[in-house]
């Protein structure tokens, strides 16, 4: 049974990871003069992808992983320096990375589909928010309950994006840019010892005689 600390850990990494406060500015941005109406729907959009990315990755990844012959071990180490390398990022306050060419950029913002891409996925549900609920589920046993515990802590981050996403206007008037970057900050540095744990419970899977 997945106790209440266990389940606000997955929670907490899942949420650093995602870490929306930190999109805010890019947001705002691509939602320049849209109606209120309009910017809602995008923030619904970005908050329904991230769940659905998320549960596709918790249901399916490991599957994956073992039909391209990967052990959960490498995918750990793996994963955990891409959480360590976002998070490096993320101490210097830096956006993530959009990974798109400038003719798919223009295409989604054509398609109204920017909430979609780039901003569902990989600014919000990147590789390394797939890969932290793929190896949770791996840690903590992936029984009914641990499956049923990081769902729910799925869900509360994609409702965490919404609310996030529709107050955007509010935050950032509140935080400031300052603001913005101190919150972006501290999720950097709870997700860089979150993937230091991750790569260290990874090797001593691969590597026993290291405990």
């Amino acid at each position: 049974m997945i106790q209440v600390s266990e389940f606000l850990k997955m929670t907490v990494s899942l949420f650093a990871i995602v870490e929306p406060i930190g999109i805010v500015p890019f947001f705002l941005s691509v939602t320049h003069g849209w109606t209120r109406e309009r910017s809602h729907a995008a923030a619904r959009a970005a908050a329904l992808t991230v769940f659905v990315v998320l549960l596709v990755s918790l249901l399916l990844g490991e599957g994956l992983l073992s039909a391209f012959g990967i052990s959960l071990a490498s995918f750990a180490v793996g994963g955990g320096l891409i959480l360590l390398v976002l998070a490096l990022s993320m101490l210097s306050a830096n956006e993530k990375g959009m990974h798109q060419t400038p003719e798919e950029a223009e295409e989604a913002m054509a398609r109204n589909a920017v909430a979609v891409v780039p901003l569902g996925v990989p600014l919000l549900a990147g590789p390394g928010a797939m890969g932290n609920v793929i190896v949770q589920s791996h840690q903590h046993g992936g029984g009914l309950d641990v499956y049923l515990a990081l769902a729910l802590a799925i869900v509360v981050v994609a409702l965490s994006v919404f609310l996030v996403f529709r107050s955007a206007e509010y935050i950032a008037s509140r935080l400031g840019t300052t603001g913005v970057n101190l919150v972006t900050r501290l999720m950097g540095m709870i997700l860089a010892a979150l993937a230091v744990e991750m790569m260290a419970g990874g090797l001593l899977e691969l590597f026993p005689g290291l405990g």
